[in-house]
């Protein structure tokens, strides 16, 4: 407590030299910490989006816990329940309409998986660096520098100064540990592995470990995913000798550490080879990595690696304020940020999710699971899986909006094997063509209902294609909408087929159903879920847009307008709300984590303050009803939707209760002192929705035109936002000073008209003022989708919302071109 007043004394009189006597950077990118990690959420993460590691940075014995992207419990699978059946179906379905709905939910475990509920991510094990004699220590400084992908550890033991560096390698695909002394021959340590796995470790030479290690079986599946792991170490003067269980090096002046990890997983339904062929292959390949890897001179590997990292990471710069807090640690900034004005503490955070996503998705990898790519535990929290009822889509929504479109790469992957792999489960347990996904997946792409009657939620399909056409929107590529129309169009027969006719409304809807994960008046299931059929009339429409811009399945598009058509509208109940489910039951001391029901604010873009305002008030009064502190994902989730409802105030109050150390908060959630997003326990999700959130506050291009500064908070008087991008390929650099935009520049990357939106009335060289903002945007990428009318409850008095004028130019715009304007 004493030093935590010190740190908090020493920020409010801005000090501005550091232990070492370095003028402080105002605005660095990155993390630091001036004691060893305790505990794994005190560790930083490093990783290339297929292997990674968590270093905690401790002298006396650095430790490095390992993971790959591919390294699963379990083998190949499918979990649909065979006794399902459309009779099953019509059987729930009959009870839901009689309003029977408890028997229902008891009913559905004819529905739900028999056996096996998904299978875990796995931790590979851990690198332990020993070194004697480094007990006692000064000057201790960790860090991870998110502008290079590099953590570093330094601190002094009897008059000599050590430093670690440690990065995965995004260019040589492998982790390096460089240590160094400022005095000649006083590199002393030893390296070990060690693994949680059945696994075997043999010396290879007098420098090298190597580590065989198969996953465990996962409910009654044998494991059959095998992983290698290489260890070599490279040493400047001194010697090296290898021991029983580790490598020694002994008077070093430095040491090289090159340490590679290979799986024998090939995809969702096949290994390389057989057990034995496979660990051989894996061993050798593990090797030769870091044989390629030790051609190179180190410095050119660092080089190489930063070079790599940069070119996603340098595509955004976001400053909304400087500040000599940078001086303090990470740990004690999060833990004053309510009461400092650390606004470089929000730069860091943001920036720190665009470096998560860069270094735990990567194609040709796995998407990223509920922990990214960093898990130490064998019985991870929910598997480690994919929950695809919010956290895995959450994964991704920073993505396109801050110019990381590669890493969503893994995901299109995903779904395309998902369009597979469900066939069967939409057959079997529907009758339905197409494909379906339930509210869980793993890395055999299992698509069956799993938990409990919440699991019988089979519009996972629907949502992850949302994703695919996003990502069309923001780059325009129709080689892109080509590859993955026939995921939309299997997602949308799935639909076709099994959208059902409510007796009591004469809507179509899916049922059973539920709204994930939440319940009404303790039960699961019902018929027309709000956000089922959010995303069902969003996904029918999507396919049918991509459909046309390919000119393909002429036929299939009327079929899927018929079916559209006759959907249900959204509705608003008795307290003003949008309505979660089809009958007004929500109760407004409903605190759930999930708000499901505003996917059509956000990520969708349904409800609109301009062309469905009582709507959007509505959604308003929901999320007020919801309240602001839950679990931190929940928080992540509702900055977006206070920047969809242009709060910018609002939003930053969720940015503020996340950025609050966890326990503080009574509700849950918060961040770990390592910055990673708490559940708690922690789940990345969080972190993404959180750089999202920030981005919309900043930039919204999802209702027929590109607003900037939408939800600019009171606190962000002034800052720069540079590369973000909006649908239709523009990207946008903001600046700006007590509130006004001063500068903006478009580059457009595909050509078009960009419609802007502002609050302020600016003047745009070359640009046509629009006198009536309703007007339809003519860039196809811009495009609004015209919804029903809400059914409206008799009791309810809708509102409009007060809103901020707007002013809108239409830009014509050359692509390649860039557009520079100042105010």
């Amino acid at each position: 407590m004493k030093k935590r007043i010190l740190y908090f004394l020493l920020s409010c009189i801005l000090l501005h030299v550091n232990s070492y006597g370095q003028v402080a950077d105002k605005n660095p990118m990155k993390l630091w910490y001036d004691q060893p990690a305790t505990i794994w959420e005190e560790a930083l993460p490093i990783g290339n989006g297929h292997i990674g590691a968590m270093v905690f940075g401790i002298p006396v014995r650095e430790h490095l816990q390992l993971n790959h992207d591919e390294f699963w419990s379990g083998s190949p699978y499918t979990n649909y329940n065979k006794h399902a059946g459309p009779k099953v179906l019509d059987t729930i379905r009959r009870m839901i309409n009689a309003g029977k709905y408890g028997e229902a939910d008891k009913y559905a475990a004819n529905f739900i998986a028999e056996k096996v509920h998904g299978v875990n991510y796995q931790p590979v094990g851990d690198l332990y660096l020993d070194f004697k004699g480094h007990q006692q220590y000064k000057n201790l400084r960790r860090e991870l520098d998110i502008a290079k992908a590099i953590s570093t550890t330094t601190y002094e033991v009897e008059g000599v100064h050590f430093t670690r560096t440690t990065f995965a390698s995004f260019s040589d695909h492998i982790i390096i540990v460089k240590l160094t002394a400022d005095q000649p021959g006083k590199i002393n340590f030893s390296a070990s592995l060690t693994t949680p796995q059945k696994g075997k470790l043999t010396i290879t030479g007098n420098n090298a470990l190597t580590l065989s290690a198969i996953a465990p079986e996962h409910s009654g599946l044998p494991g059959v995913i095998q992983v290698a792991v290489n260890v070599q170490v490279q040493n400047s003067g001194g010697t090296v000798e290898a021991k029983d269980t580790s490598i020694s090096i002994q008077s070093a002046n430095s040491a090289v550490i090159y340490l590679s990890m290979v799986t024998n997983f090939k995809n969702y339904h096949s290994m390389i080879a057989d057990s034995i062929n496979s660990a051989k292959i894996i061993a050798a390949k593990a090797t030769e990595l870091n044989n390629q890897a030790q051609q190179k001179m180190y410095d050119g590997l660092l080089n190489d690696h930063i070079n790599v990292y940069q070119q996603y990471f340098n595509r955004v710069y976001f400053d909304i304020g400087q500040s000599d807090a940078t001086l303090l640690p990470t740990n004690i900034r999060l833990a004053n940020f309510k009461e400092s004005n650390d606004l470089q503490l929000v730069s860091l955070y943001f920036q720190f999710g665009r470096y998560l996503l860069i270094s735990c998705s990567q194609p040709g990898g796995q998407a990223a699971n509920l922990q990214g790519l960093w898990n130490p535990h064998t019985d991870p929290p929910w598997g480690s899986k994919y929950t695809d009822n919010i956290n895995l889509e959450m994964n991704y929504w920073p993505a396109e909006i801050t110019q990381l479109t590669e890493m969503h790469e893994p995901l299109v992957s995903m779904v395309k094997d998902l369009a597979v792999s469900g066939q069967a489960t939409a057959k079997i347990m529907y009758g339905a063509r197409g494909w379906v996904l339930h509210h869980n997946t793993d890395i055999f792409r299992a698509t069956g209902a799993i938990d409990g009657p919440w699991g019988l939620w089979p519009t996972g399909g629907a949502w992850v294609c949302q994703h695919m056409w996003e990502k069309y929107l923001f780059n325009g590529d129709k080689g892109f909408l080509q590859s993955i129309y026939p995921a939309m169009k299997g997602a949308s027969l799935f639909f076709a087929d099994v959208l059902y006719k409510d007796p009591h409304t004469g809507w179509l809807v899916v049922s059973p159903s539920a709204s994930p994960e939440n319940a009404h008046d303790g039960n699961s299931l019902s018929a027309g879920t709000t956000m089922d059929n959010q995303l069902v009339f969003s996904l029918l429409n999507n396919t049918i847009k991509a459909a046309t811009i390919l000119h393909v399945d002429a036929a299939f598009i009327k079929g899927l307008q018929i079916k559209a058509a006759g959907m249900a509208p959204m509705q608003i109940g008795k307290f003003n709300q949008l309505q979660e489910w089809i009958n007004d039951w929500d109760n407004p001391e409903d605190k759930h984590r999930h708000i499901s029901h505003l996917w059509g604010l956000y990520p969708g873009s349904l409800i609109s303050p301009y062309r469905s305002p009582k709507l959007f008030e509505a959604a308003k009064t929901s999320l007020l009803h919801r309240g602001d502190i839950s679990t931190g994902w929940s928080m992540g989730w509702k900055v977006n939707v206070w920047a969809r409802l242009l709060d910018g105030n609002h939003a930053y109050k969720l940015i503020t209760n996340q950025l609050t150390p966890t326990g503080v908060n009574k509700e849950g959630g918060g961040t770990y002192p390592n910055l990673f997003d708490a559940h708690p326990p922690f789940q990345i999700d969080g972190n993404f929705g959180c750089t999202a959130g920030i981005a919309e506050m900043l930039l919204q291009s999802h209702d027929g035109a590109m607003h900037v500064l939408p939800a600019l908070p009171d606190q962000w008087q002034n800052g720069a936002m540079h590369g973000l991008k909006a649908r239709g390929g523009f990207i946008v650099n903001m600046d700006w000073q007590n509130g006004q935009l001063k500068k903006l520049v478009i580059t457009s990357t595909i050509g078009g008209n960009c419609r802007i939106r502002s609050y302020q009335s600016i003047q745009l060289k070359g640009a046509l003022k629009v006198e009536q903002h309703t007007a339809a945007n003519p860039n196809p990428f811009y495009a609004v989708l015209p919804i029903k009318a809400p059914v409206v409850a008799a009791t309810a008095t809708p509102a409009d919302p007060i809103l901020k004028k707007v002013y809108e130019y239409d830009l014509p715009t050359v692509a390649g071109k860039t557009y520079e304007f100042e105010f």
